[in-house]
């Protein structure tokens, strides 16, 4: 069995990164930082998110099926730097050669990681593969949109569309899943300012269950599993996540009905 691994970042505005770009010195401080670069962004494209390489990854979870186990986590500690975070994700995809499975990773995710990536330095040999080294990964690799060693459930499932993306808090509902629990993605920055690191690495993990589940039901719908072993497959969830005391995994659970 290939193991699968899940996974989403939370990011912020990159203050230092902007600072060292717009030639601010310390006069500023940092939500005078952010306000003034999504102004700018605001007046050129008339939305205040900010461009890939500008956002600084603070958390990035993961959900992990291998063998008869399941489990889910954000990687390092809360106060572990940016760099130390990435490089733990591409140390796993080294180590597990895994199928990875994301929602909306080839237009955030992804892209954000590669352009951090290069900020701190972070080698990633087994992921950039593109059959060099390994002539499987020739015709299945990470980076083609159109393989699948990466799935991104949002793009795959909209046929490549843009106008036919969905939010995953839709999706997972719909199929009964929990959905988004706590914070919202838009929240996050706010959230770091006032210190909620922990909050925040809670709402990354609630969010890579929603795409586990919602990936176990696309398996059922194309094929891969069996009735009876997609209700496996949700029932190694329910319980896994269950058996822990943490208040995100019990409000989870009571979530999901």
């Amino acid at each position: 069995m290939t193991p699968t691994l899940v996974f989403d970042i939370e990011t912020i505005p990159d203050v230092a990164g902007l600072r060292r770009l717009y030639d601010l010195g310390d006069g500023i401080d940092d939500a005078g930082v952010v306000e003034m670069a999504c102004h700018r962004r605001r007046q050129t494209h008339g939305s205040d998110f900010l461009q890939l390489h500008l956002h600084r990854i603070v958390a990035i979870s993961c959900a992990l099926r291998e063998a008869d186990s399941f489990k889910v986590w954000s990687l390092g500690e809360a106060d572990d730097g940016e760099g130390e975070l990435i490089g733990r994700f591409f140390d796993g995809i080294a180590k597990y050669t895994p199928q990875l499975v994301s929602w909306n990773g080839c237009g955030f995710d992804l892209p954000v990681l590669h352009y951090r990536s290069l900020v701190h330095g972070v080698s990633a040999a087994r992921y950039w593969e593109q059959g060099d080294d390994d002539r499987e990964f020739r015709w299945n690799n990470y980076l083609s949109r159109y393989h699948t060693r990466h799935i991104d459930l949002m793009d795959m499932l909209a046929l490549y569309q843009p106008r036919a993306n969905v939010p995953l808090d839709d999706m997972a509902r719909l199929i009964g899943f929990p959905g988004k629990l706590g914070l919202h993605g838009s929240k996050v920055w706010n959230a770091f300012q006032r210190g909620e690191i922990a909050a925040i690495r809670n709402y990354c993990e609630t969010d890579v269950a929603n795409t586990h589940l919602v990936f176990q039901r696309f398996q059922l719908m194309r094929g891969v599993y069996t009735e009876q072993q997609y209700r496996d497959e949700c029932a190694l969830v329910r319980a896994t996540l269950a058996a822990s005391s943490a208040p995100h995994w019990r409000e989870f659970i009571e979530a999901w009905r």
